[in-house]
């Protein structure tokens, strides 16, 4: 099947309705990637999509909770049929619930866990044949996966010690899959931020503990995956850790 759209290059992006993953479809479709958005909201991803393609970017969104098997495979399949290729993949989606283990529900594990780690390696194994196909046919040989990882994953943290753990995992999946990958040419990397200054943080900012204006900007991120692709085929980067000025962490 042919696809409704001639794509020179492009780019899969799930949690794309807003912050990081939002940012980064910005810069990639600036940047002449036709990109696909997916988050778990309607009406909250067709504004995301609308407001991009405001600005003139090549926007597909799908919506796709992150917790569903079907509808992640169903996301992939929409982006080829659309544009036929994946250069680039963002594994954006995300959730954290903060909490104490004493009576700490179930539903909040078994979610954490689908979004944050399945849903990454379940979009990831659908995309592969394709990131494989577009590494082939690029001039540098090479296609790129970005998973959203947190400097939380870094260390033992208190109250979000689950989201904490899920993170790590990202962060070491991705540099496993580097080297399952690497000589197809296909590059992995963590992206470890400490607070960005997204919807996911508004319990921060609110509760007087980080001001928003003292957050990492989601640009800093989408700055980043631009930088990452440009790179020559010589050099891998596994992770990027972003911490946050005036954090005393280690």
């Amino acid at each position: 099947m042919m696809p409704h759209v001639v794509a020179e290059r492009a780019a899969l992006i799930t949690g794309g309705s807003s912050g990081i993953g939002f940012s980064i479809a910005k810069a990639l479709g600036d940047a002449g990637y036709a990109v696909t958005i997916s988050g778990r909201r309607e009406d909250k991803l067709r504004a995301a999509a609308d407001d991009l393609r405001s600005g003139g970017l090549e926007i597909n969104d799908v919506v796709a909770p992150a917790d569903q098997e079907d509808a992640l495979i169903r996301l992939v399949e929409s982006h080829v049929e659309k544009y036929g290729r994946i250069d680039v993949l963002v594994n954006s989606a995300g959730v954290g619930i903060g909490g104490q283990l004493e009576g700490y529900d179930t539903k909040f594990i078994d979610m954490q866990l689908a979004v944050n780690i399945r849903s990454m390696i379940i979009v990831t194994r659908e995309a592969m044949p394709y990131l494989k196909e577009a590494a082939k046919g690029n001039a540098n040989g090479m296609a790129h996966v970005f998973n959203l990882a947190s400097i939380a994953g870094r260390y033992g943290q208190p109250w979000l010690s689950l989201y904490a753990a899920t993170k790590a995992a990202v962060a070491n999946w991705t540099n496993g899959m580097h080297k399952e990958f690497q000589n197809e040419g296909i590059r992995f990397t963590a992206l470890s931020p400490a607070f960005v200054e997204t919807p996911m943080t508004e319990f921060a900012q609110t509760s007087g503990g980080v001001p928003g204006d003292k957050m990492i900007r989601p640009e800093d991120l989408s700055s980043a995956v631009l930088w990452l692709l440009q790179l020559s085929p010589n050099v891998r980067i596994p992770e990027i850790i972003f911490e946050r000025v005036g954090d005393d962490l280690f």
